[in-house]
């Protein structure tokens, strides 16, 4: 079913949202300081493509710079990632079969949010983080 899913998601959206974190990954890139979140944008980007099968955890050993990272993206760029996903999120809700897309849209917020400090990992496998 997740694979059905993620073809539907792929054609409607996943593929408009990777593009869209790609470029903004290439742009964060061209300096030395925006690297990280370039880096941050393309893991998001993949996320985005494919995203049923994957969730979200939080990195215990995550410290300061991902919570100065997390600040720095929330102020820039995360504010606006996350309305996008929630009015997204809220329109695919309207048809019944667009339930499943929004709720995968609302999956996006908290890594759309505040990326830094976060793993992406299979849903068989939540606990394995490293």
């Amino acid at each position: 079913m997740k694979t059905i899913l993620n073809v539907i998601w792929l054609v409607l959206s996943g593929f408009w949202l990777f593009l869209g974190y790609l470029a903004a990954g290439v742009i964060l890139c061209i300096t030395i300081i925006g690297i990280p979140f370039g880096v941050a944008a393309f893991r998001i980007g993949v996320y985005a493509l494919w995203p049923f099968g994957y969730m979200t955890v939080d990195r215990r050993d995550a410290g300061a710079p991902s919570c100065i990272g997390n600040v720095l993206w929330l102020v820039l760029a995360g504010w606006w990632l996350a309305l996008g996903h929630i009015v997204t999120g809220l329109l695919l809700c309207l048809t019944i079969i667009g339930i499943p897309l929004g709720i995968a849209n609302f999956k996006l917020l908290p890594v759309s949010l505040m990326p830094f400090g976060k793993e992406i990992v299979p849903t068989d496998r939540p606990f394995a983080t490293r």
